[in-house]
């Protein structure tokens, strides 16, 4: 389980296929302190550490992984969102996210809003349901708040740290990205569907 609270990027720096799988080796930060079999989020995907060294460590990505999120465009030279498994009794800063995607989005504009910017996303109309306007989404493994939800977008505000310490700051439109909606938003989404199928 993470936060959506973005410790550090990483940056690709090998790309190996194994038969329908893709491991990706990346150098960052955070690399020196992982552990073989430890949870680590990629651009909000947890993956689990099958290498680690001094400056870069190894993720393995399954086909359904690969098509589910946007970590099969990914190439050497790229920079991913970083986020390790949350330590129960610490303080939860962001909402609570699996690293579990639910599907892809679209960047369909970003404007300066001189001091921060605003990105506007579309998405697949049947999730719309799972968006509640500053309710809690998770982008590319990024926890951030809601704004003007409707069938098939939205929009989200992003501050000068978010875009200095994550990759939204390369994010261009056309570019897709990994959508995470909010769990609780999903448990309660599925309980209605449960009671209504009952009446």
């Amino acid at each position: 389980m993470f936060t959506g609270i973005i410790e550090t990027m990483g940056i690709v720096t090998d790309v190996a296929i194994q038969d329908t799988n893709k491991v990706f080796k990346v150098k960052s930060d955070l690399s020196s302190e992982l552990k073989v079999d430890q949870s680590l989020s990629h651009n909000g995907v947890c993956l689990t550490v099958v290498k680690t060294g001094p400056t870069e460590h190894c993720v393995q990505a399954v086909a359904e992984t690969l098509e589910r999120s946007n970590l099969g465009q990914l190439k050497i030279g790229d920079y991913c969102n970083l986020e390790r498994a949350m330590v129960y009794g610490g303080r939860l800063d962001g909402h609570l996210v699996q690293g579990h995607v639910d599907g892809l989005a679209i960047c369909t504009q970003i404007v300066n809003m001189n001091g921060s910017y605003e990105f506007t996303f579309s998405f697949d109309k049947e999730n719309s349901h799972l968006l509640v306007d500053k309710g809690s989404i998770a982008i590319n493994g990024v926890s951030l708040t809601i704004i003007n939800p409707t069938e098939t977008s939205f929009q989200v505000a992003i501050i000068p740290y978010t875009w200095e310490h994550t990759t939204f700051r390369s994010i261009k439109v056309g570019d897709t990205a990994n959508l995470e909606f909010d769990i609780l938003g999903k448990y309660v989404a599925r309980q209605m569907i449960g009671y209504t199928a009952q009446r």
